[in-house]
Order: structure tokens, then C-alpha cells, then sequence
């Protein structure tokens, strides 16, 4: 069994893309290296988002939007739930996404950003973070484009604009002798079309093999956890996996303390029609694949089953 790629994308992509596209293949996930977005970026805005998450509950919760999704702003305990779980997640979260000027064709499917006036330096850290995550997500999909065999600069019209989300996540401490294992994100695969994760060096999450056992992923410090979602997987009929994974509580002290991450969901362009590509289609079954559908429909259809729209 081959292990999850741990690459360095400071290396010219040419040389990393059949290991990065392997493992994408195998696993649905890779551990990505150097990845350009400073270490001290990274540092401020996990102090910021531990300072906005200690708000009393009363103030994080003027944040939240009502009929809004979850889209932007706070979202509270038990609000969302994986698909087909019977509990919801262990977690609040605040959400950050892409600021279009006003009369941008795309500007409907995004709202507005709120941000909190409690946490000083909050609106200028997060926008540089989302920033630099686009920038990483960019270069990791080169990197696809190249492995698939398709230009170079595939990707880069298909996510122009696109309506990626920044999540800033606190699952909370656990208590009692449960704690120890518990599930605080219920298996589940991501709706988007790649996700970057900060915040993975603490043990915890999980992914399930193609021989349907649970593998733990441990990033070393800094690094970026990437996996393929969704939208990624039907577009390449399911040649790059959008793998289960779930996040349990680890053993010993980590059980008892709170645990935070960034993952940043890198969408298409809501009007991008994924249609299955070319060099992607089964000749043995040539009608076997997903049939079209816009990135905005699609991202509406799997919200409504996880209960966010």
C-alpha cells in the first residue's frame, strides 16, 4: 500500500504532479509543503480566531445570519450535520468568502462578509489569509492539470471568481471518559472542488481507504493538508477521489482540550457547467459518467442535505 504524498511545492510542479496526482488517485489526499503562506500569517490569524471563539455566546451569535446557510458570519453548535448522520457536528465555525465589487455578474451568489468589531485586526488578517489560500489552491491545481494532461492553466478560468469559503472551525473541549475517541465531525465527504486544511497537526483526522479502513493523516507543523471534493471528483469521473473522512477526538490530554483548524474550500465559478472531462470518459462505457451541471446547482443540492440551506 502506497502512503499519502507529502510534497513540496516549491519544487517546479512538473517534477511533483505524478506523485501529488497518485496519491489524489489512491488516497483523495496529500500533504503539501511549502506552500507559500507565511508561517506568521498563519500565527496571527490562529490567535484571532481563538480570541473571536472566547466571545461570550451572546456576541458571537449577533453574527449569525438568519436564512443565510451558514454562508458567512457564525455558525453555532449543532447546526450542521453530515450527510445521512443522525447527530449534528461538535463544532461552531465562522465563515469567510470571496468580496466581488458591486454589479459583478457573479455578485448574487455571494453575500456580503460580516466581521466581528470585537477582534481588532480581524476583516485585515482573515482577508490576506483567503488571499494566500487562493494562491496555494492555484499552484496545487497547476499541479492537477498537469497530472491529467490537460494545459497547465486549466484550472484558472474554472475557479476565477469562484465562491470558496474560509472556515475558521473551534470544535469545543470534551468531558468524561467518552471524550477519549468521540466522533466530532461525522464522516463525510467535502461538496468543493478542493479543500486546504490548516490546523491538521493535531491528531485526530481520519480518512477511509478504498479497503474501507480508517488511516490517520499527520501533517508536520505548518504544512497543508489537500484533499479532493465533490464537484473535483465528478467532473474527473471519480478518477480523483472526494474521499469519507471524519475528524475523532484523540487519546490522552489532546481529549480535553478544544481543538481548532482552517480548512478553505476552493469552489469553481458558480456558472461553471461541470461536465466530465474528455480524456476522463470510460471507452468501455462511454455513457457512464455524471451527467452536466452547474457548480451553483450542484453546491445548492448537497447543501440542503447537510442542512445548511
Amino acid at each position: 500500500m502506497s502512503d499519502i504524498a507529502s510534497v513540496s511545492i516549491a519544487h517546479p510542479l512538473e517534477e511533483v504532479a505524478k506523485e501529488i496526482g497518485r496519491s489524489f488517485e489512491e488516497y483523495g489526499f496529500a500533504v503539501i509543503r511549502d506552500h507559500g503562506i507565511p508561517q506568521d500569517l498563519i500565527d496571527r490569524a490562529e490567535e484571532l480566531s481563538k480570541a473571536f471563539f472566547a466571545l461570550p455566546d451572546d456576541v458571537k451569535k449577533a453574527y449569525q445570519i438568519p436564512g443565510g446557510g451558514g454562508a458567512r458570519g457564525y455558525t453555532p453548535f449543532g447546526t450542521e450535520k453530515a450527510k445521512d448522520a443522525q447527530v449534528h457536528d461538535l463544532k461552531e465555525f465562522w465563515h469567510v468568502g470571496r468580496e466581488l465589487p458591486e454589479g459583478h455578474p457573479l455578485s448574487k451568489y455571494m453575500a456580503d462578509n460580516v466581521w466581528p468589531e470585537e477582534v481588532s485586526g480581524f476583516r485585515e488578517t482573515f482577508t490576506e489569509l483567503y488571499n494566500a489560500f487562493e494562491v496555494a489552491g492555484g499552484r496545487v491545481l497547476e499541479a492537477i492539470a498537469i497530472h491529467l494532461g490537460l494545459r497547465r492553466d486549466f484550472f484558472a478560468p474554472t475557479v476565477e471568481d469562484g465562491n470558496s469559503v474560509m472556515r475558521l472551525l473551534r470544535y469545543p473541549p470534551l468531558e468524561g471518559a467518552e471524550a477519549e475517541g468521540a466522533i466530532r465531525a461525522a464522516a463525510h465527504g467535502d461538496i468543493n472542488t478542493i479543500t486546504l486544511l490548516l490546523g491538521a497537526e493535531e491528531a485526530g483526522l481520519e480518512l477511509l481507504t478504498a479497503d474501507d479502513e480508517w488511516l490517520a493523516i499527520a501533517p508536520p507543523p505548518g504544512a497543508l493538508v489537500v484533499n479532493i471534493g465533490d464537484m473535483l471528483d465528478r467532473l474527473t469521473n471519480h478518477k480523483l477521489r472526494s474521499t469519507t473522512h471524519r475528524v475523532v477526538n484523540p487519546r490522552g490530554e489532546a481529549a480535553y482540550r478544544a481543538r481548532y483548524s482552517m480548512p478553505f474550500f476552493l469552489h469553481f465559478r458558480p456558472d461553471y457547467i461541470i461536465e466530465t472531462l474528455p480524456s476522463c470518459i470510460d471507452s468501455e462505457d462511454p455513457s457512464g459518467h455524471p451527467e452536466p451541471i452547474s457548480s451553483h446547482d450542484y453546491l445548492m443540492e448537497r447543501l440542503r442535505e447537510i442542512n445548511l440551506a
